[in-house]
């Protein structure tokens, strides 16, 4: 076997079932390798930020770790930004950047770059094979790696690819999180038993329905509340599951609502900071008096540790938490020219039971988050990093992860072209995505956080830095010419019929929702 072919047989056998690749001259042996080892599924992004975003939303779904195809420096450099979102997201993901053949490298060519110090920011885990016969040891290891949660980086040099491999056999090792530390969790249980206003901030792990269930148990035990981070990389939610409060975005808003605690118990998440600083403000919303206790690391089993601090409590397996669980309830359907609130209410009622929101809607989706906790089941996935153009890719990803089920991705005109080239692949993997454009044809965000800042005023020249309506973008005729249907509509009316139509059809839609005020 080549070496290329023991990167791809290792993987399989770990599990691994698809690569998104975006490959160049120095991963042709393991271009070629897809055709003698079989099981992986490969497929093409036309950039390699859609390979990346794709990689991680296939992770969020699964726990799993998606393979990424990647050339040279320049390539991983294009993929980064959704590498950081996949980072804060804890998604596994296994990235083979192909390098320069070993004895090429001191040359200098043209496209030589440090990769390992661009991979360092966003990888847990990194390494340049040095042996073609290290390449099945170093593959192994970098996807148990990802398995905590983390992003693996494995540079391979091109020569080390087409090279026979000679090693030995080499099987995954046995993946298990780290021993809890059950003097922490007692710590956390004893501080909600003498706190007057506990709180659990729940992330990660925890936002799954098993660890949302056990939350609900001691919730309704001990009456502790259940918050969560502002943005989960996954969520489960709906009708049926506990409800909670969101730390909101805006830091007085944040503040407001920490500030009614005495305790806090994270679980799956950090002590929870402003995503910017602004002027006069403050990084960390917790006071010194308020006590806070982390039940959990990164290479921990964050279920294991809400499960272990219930025992703790002496919640029972039986205890019922029908009280602090979400009821079915749907908003009335609007009509009328749509707003950003339409939009949120037409998606929840149509959105069908078991569906994956990928929402990238930045302001417009913010109405629409408001009212899904008492939709249908259905999972929900965020903006974890805050890099714009995760929404489309993430989405591809997720519903290759999940064909069953129907993807629905709220998404930002401004986001949307940041990674535009995943329309394609969406129609070429015949993916069941339909993208719904929020087009306020402007950089609404950036023109709300002016005037949070004072600036109420804005020039000309500022505004040309918002506004993206000369020439507004014709989502409709950049759709088709991708092979996706595609349709713009101004009302209400409108957009239920094209989203009625676009769930009733197998494959990618395209509808433009062109909001007003």
């Amino acid at each position: 076997m080549t070496g290329a072919e023991v990167i791809l047989q290792t993987s399989k056998n770990a599990g691994v079932e698809i690569c998104f690749a975006n490959a160049g001259t120095t991963e042709l042996p393991l271009v070629a390798a897809f055709d003698t080892v079989s099981g992986i599924r490969p497929v093409l992004g036309l950039f390699e930020g859609v390979c990346t975003g794709a990689a991680d939303g296939y992770g969020r779904m699964t726990q799993k770790p998606a393979m990424t195809l990647l050339h040279l420096g320049p390539g991983f450099a294009n993929g980064i930004a959704n590498l950081h979102n996949a980072r804060r997201a804890k998604s596994p993901v296994f990235n083979v950047i192909g390098e320069h053949a070993s004895w090429h490298l001191a040359a200098d060519p043209p496209l030589n770059m440090d990769i390992k110090s661009l991979a360092k920011p966003v990888s847990g885990w990194v390494k340049t094979s040095r042996s073609v016969n290290t390449l099945a040891k170093d593959t192994a290891e970098a996807l148990n790696a990802t398995l905590y949660g983390q992003i693996s980086t494995l540079i391979v040099p091109a020569d080390y690819q087409w090279s026979e491999y000679s090693g030995e056999k080499i099987t995954q090792p046995k993946f298990k999180f780290e021993a809890l530390n059950s003097k922490k969790i007692q710590a956390a249980a004893n501080l909600i038993k003498k706190s007057s206003k506990p709180a659990l901030i729940l992330g990660g792990r925890a936002l799954r329905k098993e660890g949302l269930m056990t939350a609900a148990k001691i919730k309704a035990a001990t009456g502790c509340d259940l918050l969560m981070i502002t943005f989960p990389a996954y969520l489960d939610r709906g009708a049926g599951l506990p409800l909670l409060k969101r730390i909101p975005y805006f830091p007085e808003q944040a503040s407001q609502l920490l500030a009614a605690y005495d305790s806090f118990i994270l679980a799956g998440a950090e002590e929870p900071v402003a995503f910017f600083g602004y002027k006069g403000g403050q990084s960390f919303y917790l006071n010194p008096r308020q006590k806070k206790i982390i039940i959990d690391d990164d290479k921990q089993d964050t279920t294991l540790a809400l499960a272990e601090l219930a025992e703790s409590l002496r919640v029972g397996a039986n205890t019922n938490a029908t009280s602090v669980l979400a009821g079915f309830a749907l908003p009335e359907m609007p009509a009328g020219k749509l707003n950003s609130q339409k939009l949120g209410a037409v998606i929840a009622n149509l959105q069908p039971e078991g569906c994956i929101i990928a929402e990238e809607g930045v302001t417009a989706g913010a109405p629409y988050y408001a009212l899904a906790q008492t939709l249908k089941p259905h999972s929900h996935m965020s903006l974890t990093g805050g890099a714009i153009g995760m929404g489309m890719p993430l989405a591809l990803g997720a519903a290759l992860a999940c064909p069953e089920r129907q993807v629905i991705n709220i998404e930002a005109d401004g986001s949307a072209m940041y990674t535009v080239q995943a329309l394609w692949s969406q129609a070429h993997e015949k993916a069941n995505v339909i993208t719904i454009i929020c087009s306020n044809r402007k950089y609404f965000t950036i023109e709300f956080e002016c005037r949070r800042a004072g600036l109420a005023s804005l020039g000309e020249a500022a505004t040309a830095l918002i506004n993206m309506d000369n020439p507004p973008i014709d989502w409709v005729s950049l759709g088709k010419s991708m092979n996706v249907p595609a349709v713009c509509v101004t009302t209400a009316e409108e957009f239920a019929l094209a989203l009625k139509k676009a769930l009733a059809e197998p494959g990618p839609h395209l509808i433009e929702a062109v909001l007003g005020r």
